[in-house]
């Protein structure tokens, strides 16, 4: 399958504004809104939340920009002025998370709302912005895998390639519908959700990344992989020991007290 997209959705006061900024602020939108619902349905005020947002999504764009740029840094040190041009692409998922997380657990600390809890929340709204996020990746012919032969192969420069973009924003979505459903059907233990989130989108960005053309790379290791590894292995630890928590309030009900 061949596909010829203008990856400029439109053009405003001479400035043309790309379908990828435009997909992942819908995917901001669409996950911020399934967590306020996740958070109304644990009992709390969606203030916290959203204030909560307006400290972890620059921080998620500067976070995404910061850990691609130090993973070329070859490029950058001789082209500083690109440094800040997110515009010609160049944000990673792993730099996004890992600055929103570290802000959020500053920022609940300081306003002494339980880390793991708001984690939980926001867990099935992250991985579902991330899924609508990677179409931005189709857009712009990026992102893609190497040759096969399969019949869904989409043509990227007169060569068939594997859809990775596809794959993991399919699996995306599937995480989000089992984060849900667990936390509603399942008695969670607060940290439960994330660790979850954690062990799921480790295990498939593994097998995507090994599949994709671009990986960034630290000597022979992909990057993507190694901290996906890492993410799996503190998933795994972490749900283990939420699960031992004993068996009488959770760390959301003790809030839900002194509200």
């Amino acid at each position: 399958m061949k596909f010829n997209l203008n990856p400029i959705a439109f053009t405003m006061f001479g400035i043309p504004v790309m379908w990828y900024g435009i997909l992942i602020a819908v995917g901001m939108f669409l996950g911020a809104t399934v967590a306020s619902k996740e958070i109304r349905r644990r009992g709390f005020s969606e203030e916290r939340l959203w204030d909560l947002l307006m400290w972890t999504i620059p921080a998620a764009i500067i976070g995404a920009r910061a850990y691609y740029v130090i993973f070329q840094w070859d490029f950058y040190r001789l082209h500083p002025a690109e440094i800040i041009n997110i515009r010609g692409g160049g944000l990673a998922i792993h730099g996004s998370l890992m600055a929103a997380f570290l802000v959020g657990y500053v920022y609940c600390k300081r306003k002494k709302i339980p880390p793991l809890l708001m984690f939980d929340i926001a867990a099935p709204g992250i991985i579902l912005g991330q899924a609508i996020g990677r179409w931005g990746n189709f857009i712009n012919q990026e992102a893609h895998g190497g040759p096969t032969d399969l019949p869904w192969g989409i043509i990227i420069d007169g060569q068939k390639v594997h859809p990775t973009f596809f794959y993991e924003s399919m699996g995306n979505f599937l995480i989000c519908l089992f984060l849900l459903y667990f936390a509603r059907k399942k008695q969670t233990k607060d940290g439960q959700i994330i660790s979850l989130y954690l062990i799921c989108y480790g295990v498939l960005r593994f097998f995507v990344e090994g599949l994709r053309t671009d990986s960034l790379m630290l000597g022979p290791i992909r990057v993507a992989q190694l901290v996906s590894l890492l993410g799996m292995f503190a998933g795994i630890i972490g749900f283990i020991l939420a699960s031992k928590r004993n068996k009488g309030l959770t760390i959301g009900d003790e809030l839900k007290k002194v509200k």
